[in-house]
């Protein structure tokens, strides 16, 4: 289990204003994130992850947000920008879902604004060297604050996937699967993901 611990990403202090600045001003080769209060800059991600994130995604779009026959029920976006908690902090995930009963239109109406101040119910980081520590720790302590329930870990090098759910002040280790596993992973039980595919070129 990674414990749930209380941290600065808790304030209510909003976010100075040099820090904001910075992050509107990012260049666009840049992924800008602000957690805790500070900037994060991280180049656009490498071709691994992007092969990863990208084959992921389309897995679970075609199953549960575009399937007509399928389960469906979630609305599953691409890095979309979160801007969570009072401050706020204001991430980009590789992937994130939502419940469709919790976010029945993902476009919004015509005043809705780029980013989603809603927290997922689940969140996939695809691991590099460059965000690995960002993911594995800040990152997961915003989500556990924000009440994400599920959240994987995906490392497209490695080729594993690491599944973890919400359990009170903790993270739960549910599974991991590697390789070219056939998986029915937690939230997406219904609908058997075969690891092979995340990995193809």
């Amino acid at each position: 289990m990674v414990p749930r611990r209380p941290s600065d990403s808790e304030s209510t202090k909003p976010n100075d204003p040099s820090v904001e600045a910075a992050f509107q001003a990012a260049p666009p080769e840049m992924v800008a994130e602000i957690l805790n209060g500070e900037l994060h800059l991280s180049p656009h991600p490498a071709r691994p992850t992007v092969n990863a994130r990208t084959n992921l995604s389309a897995l679970l779009v075609t199953a549960f947000t575009l399937a007509k026959e399928g389960p469906g029920g979630w609305v599953i976006l691409n890095q979309p920008e979160l801007h969570l908690g009072p401050r706020p902090d204001k991430l980009v995930p590789d992937i994130a879902g939502w419940r469709r009963e919790r976010l029945p239109r993902a476009i919004g109406g015509t005043n809705a604004p780029a980013y989603y101040d809603l927290a997922p119910d689940w969140v996939c980081e695809v691991l590099s060297e460059r965000t690995r520590r960002i993911d594995k720790v800040e990152k997961m302590r915003i989500y556990a604050r924000e009440g994400v329930r599920n959240v994987w870990h995906v490392d497209p090098v490695a080729r594993t996937l690491d599944i973890f759910r919400g359990e009170g002040r903790h993270w739960l280790l549910v599974d991991s699967f590697a390789g070219d596993e056939r998986v029915h992973a937690e939230p997406f039980e219904a609908v058997e993901l075969e690891l092979a595919l995340v990995w193809s070129e």
